[in-house]
């Protein structure tokens, strides 16, 4: 399964027309990781995966529980960001 699709069944998403917006959503969430210091981005690895998903998730439309995914994915990314796993300090 690609990250686009494991992304897309968070969403609860079934087509493929908001592709597009939904990579937008993925390269934002790297970029963001990036920014924090997070150097091991390897798409495949689960919590690197779990971060993308709670990211778009966090992003996608107008969710009524915003600010408890945004508060699990900044959790999930300071613990990235501290961990000799994903960064390289």
């Amino acid at each position: 399964m690609t990250l686009t699709e494991k992304v897309k069944l968070s969403l609860k998403v079934t087509t493929d027309d908001f592709d597009d917006e939904i990579n937008g959503l993925i390269n934002a969430c790297i970029k963001d990781l990036e920014i924090a210091g997070i150097t091991n981005l390897d798409t495949t690895d689960a919590l690197v995966v779990r971060a993308i998903c709670t990211y778009a998730r966090a992003n996608w439309g107008s969710p009524s529980d915003y600010d408890k995914l945004k508060e699990s994915y900044d959790e999930q990314k300071a613990q990235m960001s501290m961990s000799a796993d994903y960064t390289t300090f």
